[in-house]
Order: C-alpha cells, then structure tokens, then sequence
C-alpha cells in the first residue's frame, strides 16, 4: 500500500494508507484493477477556501 500524509485532525498527524485492490467482472470473467497516481497528493497544500470553511467551525 501507499501512505499519503494528510492535513493535521485536531494537531495529530493524518496518514491515508491506500491499497491496490482487484476486481473480477462477473460477465467477461476478467480481472481488473484501476491504477491510481498518488504523486499529485505529494506536497498537497490546503486551498484558501476550505482553510476558511475549517476556521468557521471554531
């Protein structure tokens, strides 16, 4: 698996640990999975607009 580190919940470190995961299509018989590229998470920053929905609930 993969592990992202997300913004802080309540001061505490948050880290997403996301696994690859398969699939079978029932019709075709076929085994699937997605491919995910997590390197647009690396270095995330919070946009202005979800930092002031977050202060409002102070």
């Amino acid at each position: 698996y993969r592990t992202i580190q997300d913004y802080p919940i309540r001061g505490r470190a948050t880290y997403l640990h996301v696994r690859k995961r398969k699939w079978l299509d029932k019709s075709t018989g076929e085994i699937f999975s997605y491919e995910w590229d997590v390197s647009e998470f690396d270095g995330t920053r919070l946009n202005a607009e979800f930092v002031a929905f977050l202060k409002e609930g102070d």
